[in-house]
C-alpha cells in the first residue's frame, strides 16, 4: 500500500495550518532577598494548578492565554508570594520575584499550594533530592513522547525492558526479580504463572508520574532485585475538562486481510467474558464418575459441548481505539475537591506467518542441523481492552489530603492458529489447528492519606487497598490432522489412549484477592544546622489465590467399530452429534488430575525503622533497617492424590544504607548504597500443575521444594543536573543472589519434541552492568541562530553481564551462563521538536534490546535466545484552534523480524543465517491516526 501521497498531504495540512491567538509568556527569575536565585520554586496560576518550576539559575517561564491572571510563587521553608499581571496576545514579559524565609518575615499571605509532581522539572527534582538510586518519568514527558500507556513508557528508562506489555525486566533481571507498585501498595497480577502487571491498562494521559527504584532503602519494599516501579495517577485536575479522542490504526500484513478468530459470544467485543465458551451449567465434575456409573449419559456429556472446531471468517479492519476522559475540580466550603475519570477502549489484530522448527542434537561431525520438525504458523490474534480510572482527590488544606483511586480493566486475548510444515520424528504433515480464548481482569483500589504537621517538621502517610485480578482460559482447543503430500487428502487424528494435547479441550480459571495497608511516619529533628529525618512504618498484605483447571479429551468409541471414514471428513461433521456415540463414533474422556488445582495464600508483615542524617553540607546517609515476616501456604496433590502443602514462613532482616557526596549543591552528587533484599517463589512455582504450550512444544510444572534466595545489592552512581529539565547520570552496579531460582529441564520428555521443565534453586549467581542516562535541551547551542532552541534528546543505555552457577541442581544444563531474560545491552534514545508558537511537535525514538535466553536448554540442546530487534517509531502532533488536536504515528519502521535462535555449533556467535531457528515472524509495521477534542 503506497502511504505517499496521504501521509505527505497530512503533514502538509498539519504543517501550514493556521492558529487563531497567539500564547503570551511570563518569564523572570526567583531570588532569595541577598539575590542567590531560588531553584525548583513551583510557578503556577492561582486556581490552576497547571504551572511550572524554576531551574537551576531560578529563571521561569509560563505559557498563558490573553487575560488576567494571579500568579503564585512558592516553595518550602520560603513565605509563598503573588503577582497580578495582564497578558495580551504575543506579549512577553518578565516578572522577577523575591521570596523571604518564613523566620524573616512579619506577615503571610494564606496560599494553598499544590506540590507540582508532574513536570520534567519537578520528577528531575524529585530524582535529585531521592535519597536512592532511582530513575523517574513525569506527565509531561510521556506527553512529549506520545505513548499511549504505561508499558511504552517505562521502556524509556534505562535498563528496562518489557516484554508483552505484562512481564518487565529492570537491569536485564526478568519480571521474578521486579515489583509494581500502585499508589505504595502492590499491584494485583492477572497471570497465573509468573509475576507481571499488565502496564498497557494504564493510559498514558492518567499517570501523573513513575518512579522506578533500583537501591533497596528501609520504606520501600525487601522483595526485589532489579528494581521497584511506583505508578501514580492524576488525582485533584489543573482545571475543569472534558476530552474525546479517537484513533485507528493501519498494521502492515493484517489490516484488510482475510482473518481467522475462534467462534464467539455477542459481547465479546466489550472484552469480557459472555460465558460463550464456558462449560454448560450442570456439567459433570468428572467425567470419569460418569463413565462408571451410567455409560448411556457419556454420549449425552460429550454433546452437550459446542461444536465450534472451525474458525469464523472476518475482514480485518484498521485497530481501533477510544478514550473519554471528564476532570472536575470543586470546592465545599474550606474543602478542595477533584474527580477524573477516564474510560477507554481499544480492539487490535494481529496476523503473523510465524516459522517455527525444533531439532535434535547438532550432527557436528556433518556440520548439520537434525529437525524434529519444521512448522510453518498462520498465527490470527485479536486484544480487546476496556478500562475505567476514577480517582477522587480531598485536599483539605496545604497540610491534608486524602485520595480515593480506583481502577477496573478487562483485557480479552484470542489466538487461533493453523499448522502446517512437516514433523520429521511422526513421518507426517501436519494441519493442525489451536483455537484459545483468555479473559483476564483487575479491580484496585486505595484510599490515600497525605498529613503534615509542626510547619512540615512531621509528616504522615497512609495507605488501605484492595485488589482483585481475575484470569479465565475457557476451552482451549486443540486437533491435529494429516494431509497427504500426493493427494492432499486431510486425514483427522483420533487416539485410541486419551490425549487431550491431539484432540482436546482445555478450562482453566484463577481467582485472587489481595487487601494491603502500610503507614510511614517521618519526623524532622529541629536543630540549628544538624537535622535528622527520622523515620518508621510498617506494611500488611494478605494474598490469597484459587486455581482450577480441567483437560477433557477424545478417543475413539470403539477400538473394534470406529467408523474411519470419520477421519476422512470436517472436523466440524466430526462432532456431529450423532457421530459422539461409543460404538461407531467418538467418545469424551476425563484427563484431569489433583495436581490440576491449588490454592495459596500469602501474609507479609513488615515494619522497619530507619533515618536520614545530614552528617556534613556535603554528606548524607539515609539508612535503617526492615524487617519482614511472610508466610506462604499452598494446598495441592499429586497426580495419585497425595497432599501436597506448603507452609513457609520466613523471617528476613533487611539492612540497607544509601551514602550520599554533593560536590556541588543542587547540581552534583554521588550516591553510595548497599541494601539486602529477598525474591520469594511464585504460587505457581510451588504447585505441581503441569501445562502444555502449544506454541512451544514445552510443558512447565512447579516445585514444592523451593527456598527463597537472598541478594546482596551495590549501587554507585555520579549525577548532574546542569538546568532545569536536564540530568545527566553515570552508574555501576553489582549483585550477588544466593540460592536463585531457575528453570530446569526434566529428563525423560515426551515425543515428538516436547520437554518438560520445573523450577529449581541454582547455587548463586551474579549481575553487574554499567547505566548511562542523559537528558538535554538544545536551546541556546547555538548563540547565533534559535534553530535549536525548540529541539530536545534522550539517550539511556545499559551494558550488562550476569552468571549463573547452578551446582547440584544442574541436571545437564550449562553451569555457567547468563541469568534466564537477561540482555547484555539496553539502548533507548530519542530526539523530540516542539514549537510552543504553532503548537506542533514531532518526536522520533530507537530502541534495542540485547540477545537474551528465551528458553533454557540442557546437555545438547542449547539455550534459545532471543535476538536483537532495532525498533524506530515517529510521533507528529498538532494542536489547533479550540482544543482540536491531530496525531500521526509511524511505529516499528524498519518491522524487523522476531527471530529466537539456538547457536547449536556452539561457535560462540549468533549468525541468523546459519544456526538453528526456532521461531521467526516479521509483526508488521503500524501507521496511526488520532483525533482528540478538548473542552
Amino acid at each position: 500500500m503506497n502511504f505517499k501521497l496521504p501521509v505527505s498531504t497530512l503533514l502538509l495540512l498539519v504543517l501550514t495550518a493556521s492558529v487563531s491567538g497567539q500564547k503570551a509568556k511570563l518569564t523572570g527569575t526567583v531570588s532569595e532577598a541577598n539575590g542567590e536565585p531560588i531553584p525548583f520554586v513551583n510557578v503556577f496560576v492561582l486556581g490552576n494548578t497547571s504551572g511550572s518550576t524554576t531551574n537551576l539559575e531560578g529563571k521561569y517561564k509560563l505559557d498563558l492565554e490573553p487575560g488576567s491572571y494571579r500568579i503564585v510563587y512558592s516553595f518550602i521553608g520560603y513565605t509563598p508570594d503573588t503577582l497580578s499581571v495582564d497578558v495580551n496576545p504575543g506579549e512577553v514579559l518578565e516578572r522577577d520575584i523575591t521570596l523571604l524565609e518564613k523566620d524573616n518575615v512579619l506577615t503571610t499571605i494564606d496560599v494553598s499550594v499544590a506540590k507540582i509532581t508532574n513536570t520534567e522539572a519537578a520528577v528531575i527534582r524529585e530524582v535529585m533530592e531521592s535519597k536512592q538510586v532511582v530513575n523517574a518519568i513525569s506527565a509531561e514527558t510521556i506527553e512529549k513522547t506520545q505513548d499511549s500507556d504505561a508499558s511504552e513508557v517505562v521502556k524509556r528508562v534505562p535498563g528496562v525492558t518489557v516484554v508483552g506489555n505484562n512481564f518487565i525486566m529492570i537491569r536485564g533481571l526478568s519480571e521474578r526479580y521486579n515489583n509494581v507498585l500502585l499508589h505504595d501498595v502492590f499491584a494485583p497480577s492477572m497471570e497465573t504463572d509468573v509475576k507481571s502487571f499488565a502496564f498497557d491498562i494504564i493510559p498514558a494521559a492518567m499517570i501523573d508520574r513513575i518512579l522506578i527504584y533500583k537501591s533497596p532503602a528501609p520504606d520501600l519494599t525487601g522483595e526485589f532485585a532489579g528494581g521497584v516501579v511506583k505508578i501514580y495517577t492524576k488525582s485533584i485536575p489543573d482545571s475543569n475538562m472534558t476530552s474525546v479522542s479517537l484513533s485507528t490504526t493501519y498494521r502492515q500484513g493484517t489490516s484488510f486481510q482475510k482473518f481467522s478468530q475462534p467462534a464467539r459470544g455477542k459481547w465479546h467485543w466489550t472484552g469480557f467474558n459472555d460465558g460463550y465458551n464456558d462449560l454448560p451449567l450442570g456439567f459433570p465434575n468428572d467425567i470419569r464418575r460418569v463413565e462408571a456409573n451410567d455409560l448411556g449419559a457419556l454420549d449425552e456429556v460429550g454433546q452437550s459441548l459446542k461444536n465450534n472446531w472451525l474458525p469464523e471468517q472476518v475482514n480485518s479492519l484498521m485497530d481501533k481505539s477510544f478514550s473519554f476522559t471528564h476532570a472536575h475540580k470543586m470546592q465545599w466550603k474550606n474543602v478542595k475537591i477533584g474527580n477524573i475519570t477516564s474510560l477507554n477502549y481499544s480492539n487490535s489484530r494481529t496476523l503473523f506467518n510465524a516459522e517455527r522448527n525444533d531439532y535434535n542434537a547438532y550432527d557436528s561431525i556433518n556440520d548439520k542441523s537434525q529437525f524434529i520438525y519444521s512448522f510453518n504458523d498462520q498465527q490470527f490474534n485479536q486484544n480487546i481492552r476496556t478500562g475505567l480510572l476514577h480517582n477522587w482527590a480531598f485536599r483539605f488544606n496545604s497540610n491534608h489530603m486524602i485520595e480515593f483511586k480506583n481502577m477496573f480493566n478487562v483485557f480479552s486475548t484470542t489466538q487461533y492458529v493453523n499448522r502446517t510444515g512437516y514433523d520429521f520424528e511422526f513421518n507426517y504433515s501436519p494441519n493442525n489447528h489451536s483455537f484459545d480464548q483468555i479473559y483476564r481482569g483487575l479491580y484496585s483500589g486505595q484510599i490515600v492519606g497525605t498529613h503534615s504537621f509542626n510547619e512540615d517538621r512531621t509528616k504522615l502517610f497512609w495507605t488501605t487497598g484492595y485488589g482483585y485480578s481475575y484470569r479465565d482460559e475457557p476451552d482451549y482447543r486443540r486437533y491435529r490432522s494429516e494431509i497427504d503430500t500426493n493427494s492432499l487428502e486431510q486425514q483427522l487424528f483420533v487416539g485410541i489412549p486419551l490425549s487431550p494435547n491431539y484432540l482436546g479441550r482445555f478450562f482453566s480459571e484463577m481467582r485472587e484477592n489481595n487487601q494491603s495497608a502500610s503507614v510511614r511516619l517521618e519526623h524532622t529533628v529541629n536543630g540549628s544546622k544538624f537535622q535528622p529525618v527520622l523515620k518508621t512504618g510498617a506494611f500488611f498484605e494478605r494474598k490469597y489465590r484459587e486455581f482450577n483447571a480441567r483437560n477433557i479429551g477424545y478417543v475413539r468409541g470403539s477400538f473394534i467399530s470406529f467408523d474411519e471414514n470419520l477421519l476422512y471428513g470436517s472436523i466440524d461433521e466430526l462432532f456431529q452429534p450423532e457421530n459422539i456415540n461409543q460404538t461407531t463414533g467418538i467418545k469424551i474422556g476425563e484427563a484431569s488430575n489433583p495436581s490440576d488445582s491449588y490454592t495459596a495464600s500469602n501474609m507479609l508483615t513488615a515494619g522497619y525503622v530507619g533515618a536520614e542524617l545530614p552528617i556534613t553540607e556535603k554528606i548524607n546517609l539515609n539508612t535503617g533497617v526492615r524487617t519482614e515476616f511472610n508466610v506462604q501456604e499452598l494446598n495441592s496433590s499429586t497426580l495419585t492424590g497425595d497432599p501436597i502443602i506448603v507452609n513457609n514462613p520466613i523471617l528476613s532482616i533487611l539492612p540497607s544504607a544509601n551514602l550520599i557526596y554533593f560536590f556541588k549543591k543542587d547540581t552534583t552528587l554521588l550516591r553510595l548504597a548497599y541494601g539486602k533484599s529477598v525474591n520469594r517463589p511464585e504460587f505457581r512455582e510451588l504447585a505441581p500443575f503441569g501445562f502444555y504450550d502449544f506454541n512451544f512444544n514445552l510443558v512447565k510444572k512447579g516445585s514444592d521444594s523451593l527456598r527463597t534466595p537472598v541478594i546482596h545489592n551495590f549501587d554507585l552512581r555520579l549525577e548532574t543536573y546542569p538546568r532545569r529539565g536536564e540530568m545527566f547520570s553515570f552508574a555501576l552496579f553489582y549483585k550477588r543472589f544466593i540460592n536463585p531460582i531457575e528453570t530446569l529441564f526434566v529428563p525423560g520428555g515426551g515425543s515428538g519434541g516436547i520437554k518438560t521443565f520445573t523450577f529449581g534453586n541454582a547455587k548463586e549467581a551474579y549481575s553487574m552492568g554499567i547505566e548511562v542516562e542523559a537528558i538535554k535541551s538544545l536551546e541556546g547551542i547555538l548563540k547565533s541562530s534559535k534553530a535549536l532552541d525548540n529541539f530536545s534528546i534522550m539517550f539511556n543505555a545499559s551494558l550488562i553481564r550476569s552468571r549463573v552457577e547452578l551446582g547440584q541442581a544442574q541436571l545437564g544444563q550449562s553451569n555457567v551462563r547468563p541469568l534466564q531474560g537477561q540482555s547484555p545491552y539496553i539502548v533507548n534514545t530519542g530526539i523530540f521538536y516542539k514549537n510552543e508558537k504553532h503548537n506542533f511537535s514531532i518526536n522520533a525514538l530507537y530502541n534495542v534490546i540485547g540477545e537474551r535466553i528465551f528458553i533454557i536448554g540442557f546437555d545438547a540442546y542449547p539455550d534459545i535466545y532471543q535476538m536483537p530487534r532495532n525498533v524506530v517509531d515517529i510521533n507528529f502532533s498538532k494542536t489547533f484552534k479550540k482544543g482540536l488536536e491531530a496525531k500521526l504515528a509511524f511505529g516499528d519502521i524498519l518491522n524487523q523480524e522476531m527471530l529466537l535462535l539456538q547457536d547449536a555449533n556452539a561457535n560462540g556467535k549468533f549468525e541468523r543465517d546459519n544456526d538453528q531457528v526456532i521461531q521467526r515472524y516479521v509483526p508488521g509495521m503500524t501507521v496511526s491516526v488520532g483525533l482528540g477534542y478538548k473542552f
